[in-house]
């Protein structure tokens, strides 16, 4: 896979030399190029920016400039994107396996990030992230791109307001690369962790020493009986969803829950039915 991110401030993907990200760059897993905006403007001040039209605070990023960068980048692949699958001007869509290149545009105003997408463009050829600054970049970049048939996906990490799009560029790339062939040593942790594909909150985790702090590991994990231990383990991740994320046990297939899970949902006060999970009445707090 190749990502592409452009940045007023490169210094901030440094991040991205180290760790897992940064082996799988070396070992050719990985394909991440990082690019200055300020390459492509051209008066002597490098500008990049301009006041809002119409008036406000701040300013907004010009789409002269963005527009050569992506002309630039896009250009490489030979191609334009394909269009959505969830529309005609591929807003909000996400490529599927060997899909085609993504625009990706992190903004407050964004669809959601979470674990479902970032596997999603893990199947894609080619991420190409536009990381804004200041009130962010002109609306109509991304209005151009989804007309030329170009895959373009604006996302938020949360409810909350960044000072640009770096952080957010930083975390799409680990969440995607992690998921990618080779980059992650053992496969299983995968389908364990929290937001994978068993679709819960991972379980508590120990190791050495067994007491700490007067604090035992609890001792099913020290017994060595293999499924005993996973029993465990899916009960603690039962617990856990149920109290922190209900909205995931919500989501739950009703028919990959076995006896065991239903008995530990029913004592939480969950209910496992046709309909799929669902809290019992008065038992759970919404």
């Amino acid at each position: 896979m190749r990502i592409d991110v452009v940045t007023i401030f490169p210094e901030y993907l440094a991040p991205l030399e180290l760790s897992l990200v940064g082996k799988a760059r070396t070992a050719g897993l990985l394909d991440l190029r990082v690019h200055d905006l300020r390459s492509w403007a051209t008066d002597r001040h490098r500008t990049v920016d301009d006041s809002p039209l119409g008036g406000g605070a701040g300013m907004v990023m010009r789409p002269d400039v963005w527009g050569e960068a992506l002309d630039t980048l896009l250009g490489e692949d030979g191609e334009d994107g394909e269009d959505g699958e969830d529309g005609e001007d591929g807003e909000g869509a996400v490529p599927g396996p060997a899909g085609p290149t993504v625009l990706l545009v992190p903004t407050p105003s964004g669809d959601r990030f979470d674990q479902r997408t970032a596997e999603r463009l893990a199947g894609s050829r080619r991420i190409l992230v536009a990381c804004g600054r200041y009130e962010g970049i002109d609306s109509r970049v991304a209005d151009h791109y989804r007309a030329r048939g170009v895959q373009v996906l604006e996302i938020s990490l949360g409810d909350y307001v960044l000072n640009g799009g770096e952080v957010a560029a930083l975390v799409v790339v680990e969440a995607v690369a992690r998921l990618l062939p080779g980059v992650v040593g053992n496969p299983e942790s995968l389908v364990e962790e929290s937001h994978g594909a068993a679709g819960l909150l991972e379980y508590p985790v120990y190791t050495r020493p067994p007491v700490w702090r007067d604090q035992e590991v609890p001792e099913v994990l020290l017994s060595g009986h293999h499924a005993r231990i996973a029993r465990w383990r899916r009960d603690r991740a039962l617990e856990r969803t149920a109290r922190r994320r209900p909205d995931l046990l919500r989501a739950l297939p009703a028919d990959e829950l076995d006896r065991a899970d239903r008995a530990v949902l029913e004592a939480l006060g969950w209910t496992v039915d046709d309909g799929g999970v669902v809290p019992q009445p008065g038992a759970v707090a919404d």
